[in-house]
């Protein structure tokens, strides 16, 4: 049938869209059993402890409405291990370490903090009859963390092992327990700008001096792992791109597998592995969407198994579990056998839609300023019932991601088909900045933030308009937190999209620094500049700043908890946009935070950004209803 863009029916609600969200993390292999974390929708959320056992059940370990989440940096991180059958595990509500045995219920091992979440902990791991683990304490407006010693027999009695840097994470023990590493960085610097790796000797539970090995402001360090020979491997990116290599007791880094491509990614959860070490001295590796076998010769074989973005990698040293997602399937927790072989053991739930409804993405390049390039992916229109006019060039969505130092994935995005199914092309833009490219791309956004990032997105739109691809005059932005500072940016600064969605974006670059949490605290100094110094360019860079060259009508949705992106910068944006008369709308969602984790959030958002598009753009989305636009 011929439908106009926009218009097209298709069997993909927003429903199955927040129904789609349940996302898949932590894998670990435990005995014969997998166990993972499973964030649902339809809990308001909650993080559920999952196992599938030897004959293949799979159930919940952890019973509603305990919810296995940290705050360590407001991203969270690992939340839990298992030790000798027992689950212990972060509570979301008090920020507790707790353990739960079978047949039990779950019983606090830290004290209760002076101030509510006050004490919170990630990247456990268990030493002894402790557990070893990252704490971070807020206590009298101050953020401080140290590597801390929890006694698993209940007694509270929490002991701090060392400080040392302002972040630390990734604290891994040698085979013979005689050495700890782990890697920290201070403010200003972010994980992927600049960390240290350390080592300390550990005798009778007690750390030693430490020693830093690898590492500073201009190289970011990532994962160290020990291999059963005692050899310490880790992640660095000192050639320009995040790579393997091995560590000498002096600091000597011999790579393993020099390749311009990417091993790692940016440290935004704690306990993040981009690859496994196996027993048999091999690295598992995940890059590109591809996992490779890396042996000690340096050899890369790809291994065949399905192509897909593989993140969260955990080894018992012979198999490895890790979450796969693909552009036409579900998310997954899967088993490989590192010499051939590969199980889906539990999938984020069926595709609601086949595979004819999907828009594959497509991988391009487009020029941009100043001889730069772009990457993008781009996921035209699909539908296999409807068919465009004759002539006519579809509408399309930029997607702006986050971070901003994060990377367009290939995986099943339901989202994106949510708009494909219904005749609105996506592109999904790698703006400079994003991770994926080697560090120089990477720091293209030094300094140009609110730039190079708006440039780069609208340089891909016009690639896509001169392929004939696009409508030009039917282009519109959306993204969320720093993607949605970017769409802020893009429609207060040029005139190459009809309209924005900003779901909890910055508004005003100034008051980000000044509310935000510790952890991006003094983000802005890399990719604005340092405060007071840059107190010009924070003011000229902001969104906020530009309303007068604003034109189009927004879109602004907003969680009432964020303490990442505070309401206050959307609310004072939208003052804004009624000072000018412009047509807007503003959706708080109470009970969300940054992200919105709610199935009737996630509905809700979505139809009423499918309904604006539709007043924007001239089409009529059927079966929703119409968002109140006001000036």
């Amino acid at each position: 049938m011929t439908i106009p863009y926009g218009a097209w029916p298709s069997p993909l609600a927003a429903a199955h869209v927040a129904a789609g969200t349940v996302r898949l993390a932590w894998p670990r292999l435990v005995g014969a059993e997998v166990w993972w974390t499973e964030s649902r929708p339809a809990e308001g959320g909650r993080n559920a402890v999952v196992r599938r056992s030897a004959d293949g059940a799979v159930g919940d370990v952890l019973p509603a409405p305990w919810n296995a989440r940290t705050r360590v940096h407001e991203y969270g991180g690992n939340p839990w291990l298992v030790d000798r059958g027992a689950l212990v595990f972060a509570e979301f509500s008090d920020q507790r370490l707790y353990v739960l045995e079978p047949g039990h219920e779950p019983v606090p091992l830290t004290p209760e903090p002076a101030a509510p979440s006050a004490d919170r902990y990630a990247e456990l791991l268990v030493v002894a009859d402790e557990v070893w683990c990252v704490r971070e304490r807020h206590a009298a407006g101050q953020v401080s963390r140290s590597l801390v010693a929890v006694p698993l027999d209940g007694s509270g009695h929490v002991r701090e092992l060392l400080r040392g840097n302002h972040f630390l994470a990734a604290p891994t023990m040698s085979p013979d327990g005689r050495q700890l590493a782990w890697i920290g960085w201070d403010h200003p610097q972010m994980p992927w700008d600049g960390t240290e790796l350390w080592v300390a000797p550990v005798d009778g539970g007690a750390v030693g001096t430490p020693r830093r090995l690898l590492g500073g402001p201009q190289e970011s360090v990532l994962q160290p792992s020990w291999l059963a020979d005692g050899s310490l491997v880790t992640l660095t990116d000192r050639s320009g791109w995040w790579n393997p290599v091995r560590v000498g007791p002096k600091g000597a880094a011999t790579p393993l597998h020099p390749v311009d491509e990417e091993v790692g990614g940016p440290l935004w959860a704690l306990g993040t592995r981009w690859y496994a070490p196996l027993a048999s001295g091999s690295l598992l590796a995940a890059h590109g969407d591809r996992l490779g076998r890396l042996d000690a010769d340096g050899t890369l074989t790809d291994l065949d198994v399905p192509a897909a973005t593989y993140a969260m990698l955990a080894t018992d040293g012979r198999q490895v579990v890790a979450v796969a997602t693909a552009p036409t399937t579900s998310p997954a927790v899967v088993l490989v056998d590192p010499g051939g072989g590969y199980e889906v053991i539990h999938s984020a739930g069926g595709v609601p839609v086949g595979p004819e409804w999907l828009s594959v993405p497509e991988r391009h390049t487009f020029p941009s300023v100043a001889g730069r390039v772009v990457h993008a992916l781009v996921s035209p229109p699909r539908s296999p019932v409807a068919a465009a006019p004759d002539g006519d060039r579809p509408p399309y969505v930029v997607f702006v991601h986050g971070g901003p130092t994060a990377q367009a994935s290939t995986g099943l995005d339901l989202t994106k088909a949510y708009f494909t199914s219904r005749g609105i092309g996506v592109i999904d833009v790698d703006y400079g900045g994003s991770t994926g490219y080697g560090r120089a791309y990477r720091d293209a956004l030094r300094g140009q933030w609110g730039v190079v990032d708006v440039e780069d997105c609208v340089a891909a739109v016009r690639g896509l308009v001169a392929a004939g691809a696009a409508d030009a005059s039917r282009v519109v932005i959306r993204g969320g937190s720093a993607g949605g500072w970017t769409v802020l940016a893009a429609l207060t600064r040029t005139d190459a999209f009809a309209a924005g969605a900003s779901y909890f974006g910055v508004a005003d670059a100034r008051a980000l620094a000044t509310d935000t949490h510790d952890f991006e605290s003094r983000y802005l100094d890399g990719i604005i500049g340092p405060l007071p110094e840059a107190e010009a360019v924070y003011a000229e860079r902001s969104p906020l700043t530009h309303v007068d060259g604003l034109s189009c009508p927004v879109l602004l949705l907003q969680g009432a908890e964020d303490a990442i992106v505070p309401p206050a910068q959307a609310e004072v944006f939208r003052e804004a946009l009624v000072r000018k008369g412009i047509p807007h709308a503003y959706l708080l969602f109470d009970g969300e935070q940054h992200g919105f984790r709610r199935a009737e959030s996630v509905v809700a958002a979505l139809e009423a950004e499918l309904s604006f598009y539709g007043q924007v753009l001239g089409f009529d989305p059927p079966g929703v209803a119409p968002l109140t636009l006001v000036r």
